[in-house]
């Protein structure tokens, strides 16, 4: 810190109060703003170190021109017909191909030419081309991408080692840190952009494992696959969309960190595809109703709604209407967590699993699988018949799942439980998204046969005070527990 030396005058009783006071402010203030100056001056200094590493990405694609419209048809031999084929082939336009340029940003991982940018920017593409920074041209293979994370791996070949860029920790970055971000906006080349994290753990609907870091640095068309660095110049996070009503930055952009991309991009290098870990289990959130319901104290973790046969879950004996609240010693604090925790994780790897089940918590073994893209089916829980009844405390009609029923409703002939045949509009079903066609499989975790049955399993509720009633529901959307409350009297 930078010394003071201040001559004041002095009282003949010693230090005059007034300038001592002054300086112990002057003192204060200045020792408070050295502390508190933590951004740069400058960004230029990181922007020249930087900027060799991050390079442009050319790609080009083949695309089909239109057809032209066919010659009309028309009966054998008749004499019009070698008029319009004369005149047809005179006329129609010849079907051409185009070849379609797009733009994006990329960056060196290794000296030997390996490149990281996004799976969106070289979909599709014919040829890819990397534009180094001295603008040096050179074909790129395709390594390996992953379009659950948008990410791809390209290599190529150079006379020299390239300038690489290491990754840093994305986990430890903090709302309000300083980002630069380096890409090729617009077709510019090499751009440089800084801001600060506006927030974590973003879920954009881009695919399962969302988990995006939000920045205002700014981010356009062009910059997607570029790299987001922090102030130690390392990577932390890879720009890969905007939220823009123009198709132009207005100061929300997001990036995949650096913890979700790099276990991804290590096992592109290495093998050209990923393996993700797999549960076997279909889930949904937990409400303030359905923690109620099962004696939790907050709404937390993972409900599962139903089990994949002879899935590791499966093996492992979870049951649907368990709420896994840890899995592999990490917290699953909401229910999209879960499958980001669960891929992650090594197959083959044997880890334990703490479920909330029967209102105590569970510890059980699973030996964790590996995720297969195709469709998986889960299991049927089974049921029977009854006779319709009218269960009004939430405004429902419930049915026998017979024929007449089936038909309705377009059911399958496996099909199990009791049928919604009519929803309230102003009921507290309704609220809560249940639709005619729905069926009822269990009530309170237990399966339900019959109309009937779910009524006594309502009133049992009332009767032993309970605020909410469970109920596991199957519909299009497949399984789902949905908490309805009671209402007193």
């Amino acid at each position: 810190m930078r010394s003071l030396n201040l001559a004041l005058p002095r009282s003949s009783k010693g230090v005059n109060p007034v300038f001592a006071g002054l300086m112990a402010l002057v003192i204060v203030a200045w020792a408070g703003m050295a502390q508190a100056k933590t951004a740069p001056e400058s960004f230029a200094d990181l922007a020249e170190k930087l900027l060799p590493s991050v390079v442009n990405i050319s790609t080009t694609q083949t695309v089909k021109g239109r057809e032209g419209q066919g010659m009309p048809q028309l009966p054998p031999g008749s004499p019009f017909e070698d008029f319009f084929k004369e005149f047809f082939d005179r006329n129609q336009p010849q079907q051409r191909s185009r070849r379609a340029t797009s733009l994006g940003s990329g960056f060196i991982v290794s000296a030997d030419g390996y490149i990281v940018t996004n799976n969106h920017v070289i979909a599709e593409a014919d040829e890819i081309t990397v534009v180094l920074h001295d603008d040096t041209r050179l074909p790129a293979e395709l390594v390996g991408r992953d379009p659950k994370t948008d990410l791809a791996v390209l290599k190529v070949k150079s006379d020299k080692k390239l300038p690489a860029v290491k990754f840093g920790n994305s986990k430890v970055a903090r709302v309000g840190d300083w980002v630069v971000a380096i890409g090729n906006p617009f077709g510019l080349g090499g751009t440089v952009t800084a801001g600060i994290i506006s927030a974590r753990g973003r879920d954009i609907n881009s695919g399962p494992y969302d988990d995006f870091i939000q920045t205002d640095a700014s981010i356009n068309r062009g910059n997607s696959g570029g790299p987001m660095f922090n102030l130690a110049g390392r990577v932390i996070g890879i720009n890969t969309a905007i939220f823009s009503p123009s198709g132009g930055s207005v100061g929300i952009g997001f990036a995949i960190p650096s913890s979700t991309a790099q276990p991804v991009i290590e096992q592109l290098i290495q093998s050209g595809s990923v393996k993700r870990g797999w549960l076997g289990v279909h889930i949904q959130g937990v409400t303030d109703e359905i923690a109620e319901t099962l004696g939790l104290e907050k709404s937390q973790g993972a409900l599962v709604a139903s089990v994949i046969k002879e899935s590791p879950a499966e093996k492992a004996k979870i049951q649907s209407g368990d709420v896994i609240l840890s899995f592999d010693g990490k917290s699953v604090t909401e229910m999209r967590s879960l499958p980001k925790i669960v891929a992650e994780t090594r197959v083959g790897k044997e880890t334990e699993v703490k479920v909330w089940r029967d209102g105590k918590m569970k510890t059980l073994k699973v030996s964790v699988g590996e995720l297969n893209e195709s469709p998986q089916v889960a299991a049927k829980t089974k049921s029977a018949k009854g006779g319709e009844r009218k269960l009004a405390a939430f405004g429902l009609t419930l049915s026998p799942l017979n024929e007449k029923a089936r038909s309705r409703f377009k059911l399958p002939e496996d099909a199990k439980g009791v049928v919604i045949t009519e929803v309230d509009k102003d009921g507290l079903a309704a609220e809560k998204g249940i639709r005619p066609g729905d069926l009822i499989v269990e009530v309170s975790t237990e399966e339900v046969t019959t109309p009937t049955e779910v009524i006594r399993k309502v009133d049992e509720a009332k009767k032993t005070g309970r605020k909410s009633v469970l109920f596991l529901l199957e519909g299009q959307g497949g399984l789902r527990y949905v908490g309805l409350r009671v209402k007193k009297g």
